[in-house]
């Protein structure tokens, strides 16, 4: 069997046994369902600014107002911002707004700012030429506004330039998420738009010990906590959209933030839910592609999509092209001295231990309780993937011949061609990897 799997901005072909052949009793592969992408997108997306189900219309929401800020991605998410942006601009400027009373606010979380070239890649040339932009900085303490705190102490420090604006509309893929069970909504306000104590507190260990996880919404301590920081912000329209297999735009929701995400979840859960009938030795993944799989930072969720179908004391096979090297420093030097997974899951129990960008090492960590990780990765020196709480495998057949030596007969593999895109998992049931879950 030779399936393809998403790799940079192509594919990496990998061929598994048979079933029944080699010891291999039982192939899974795990796709999005096929669904038929919009026709006209552009109308689609039209129609549903003028004609919401949950909010005014946007045009309408526009009129006497100010200014106006337009939240997107950063450049770790496919978000088609060029082909979104233009009918979303015409609402506001048909709504009463001059083209210099917009601007367009990129939510970077604690990523880092985008370049003047991954400026194109989010907004298209022409945009990015003409739009004001700006990007949040997570880590400039006067540029927020502290609004309190949650029920659950999580605190509300917000973006001070979004917070100030007159009309707030939010932009959004909507996926599977290894923390808040799904992409988009709310998380373009917490984290896309807040300081690193806000992020802090609510990617701390103890909630990602909790009932955290892909496609788990109900009972997710952070969905919650997320939620309740956006009522407090306040959001005026948000537009939401679905992508296809082939990254088309497969689905558009607009309205109320918490509404038009609820309907987008619906849609993208019909989409990408897949069970299968028995945990698998091996798991081999995808990091997703590009941009996903840029960084290992990044690349760690297609690891965690993985465990959700591994058997314990399983293999699981990550293939990502890490163009952009491992990730953030912060995230790089937590790797390299923490000392491994072990110790490093023993400072996160001491309360005055923190390094930005801790909670993906401590997903990792989650993974590797349950299997074996193995990285094939071109893009970076096997030297350097060791020190990634990793084993490097020199090709993706290597890699399948190593876990698959010691299983014997009856072996079960899982392939996730598109990576943590696909909610994967065991007769239905979406598990959190945390302890305490």
């Amino acid at each position: 069997m030779r399936i393809g799997l998403a790799y940079g901005t192509g594919e990496r072909e990998v061929e598994l046994p048979e079933p029944a052949a080699a010891g291999a009793a039982h192939v899974d592969v795990l796709r999005k369902t096929v669904v038929e992408p919009l026709r006209d997108p552009v109308a689609a997306l039209r129609a549903a600014l003028d004609s919401p189900g949950s909010a005014a219309p946007l045009h309408t929401l526009a009129q006497g107002r100010r200014d106006a800020v337009i939240v997107v991605s950063d450049q770790t998410r496919p978000v088609p911002n060029a082909m979104l942006l233009p009918p979303i601009l015409d609402a506001l400027h048909r709504g009463g707004l001059s083209p210099e009373a917009v601007t367009v606010q990129v939510a970077t979380g604690l990523h880092r700012a985008a370049t003047p070239a991954e400026l194109r890649e989010i907004l298209g040339t022409e945009l990015a030429r003409t739009l004001r932009v700006v990007q949040h900085d997570a880590r400039d303490a006067a540029a927020h506004v502290d609004l309190g705190a949650t029920r659950s102490g999580l605190p509300i420090q917000i973006d001070r330039f979004f917070v100030e604006r007159d009309l707030r509309v939010v932009t959004g893929l909507v996926e599977p998420h290894l923390m808040a069970g799904y992409s988009g909504g709310r998380k373009a306000v917490c984290p896309g738009l807040a300081s690193v104590e806000t992020i802090r507190v609510a990617h701390g260990p103890a909630i990602l010990e909790g009932r955290v996880g892909a496609g788990l919404v109900e009972g997710n301590p952070l969905h919650e906590a997320l939620v309740e920081v956006t009522r407090r912000v306040g959001v005026h329209f948000s537009v939401q959209v679905a992508l296809d297999r082939e990254r088309r735009i497969a689905g558009v929701f607009c309205g109320d933030v918490e509404t038009s995400h609820e309907e987008a979840i619906r849609f993208v859960e019909a989409e990408s839910h897949v069970a299968i009938a028995a945990p698998a030795d091996l798991v081999v993944v995808s990091g997703g592609g590009s941009p996903l799989d840029r960084t290992f930072y990044q690349a760690i969720k297609g690891i965690a999509a993985a465990a959700a179908v591994v058997r314990p004391g399983g293999t699981i096979l990550l293939c990502a092209s890490l163009a952009e090297g491992i990730g953030s420093p912060s995230f790089e030097r937590c790797l390299r001295e923490s000392g491994g997974a072990m110790a490093f899951e023993a400072k996160l129990s001491d309360p005055s231990f923190f390094v930005v960008d801790q909670w993906m090492v401590q997903c990792l960590c989650q993974a590797l309780r349950r299997a074996r990780v193995l990285l094939y990765s071109d893009g970076l020196p096997a030297d350097v993937q060791r020190g990634l709480f990793v084993e490097p495998v020199s090709s993706p057949q290597a890699g399948i011949a190593l876990a698959l030596r010691d299983v014997g007969p009856g072996a079960r593999i899982a392939v996730l061609p598109q990576g943590p895109y696909v909610l994967a998992t065991v007769r239905g049931e979406r598990r959190a990897l945390g302890r305490f879950a």
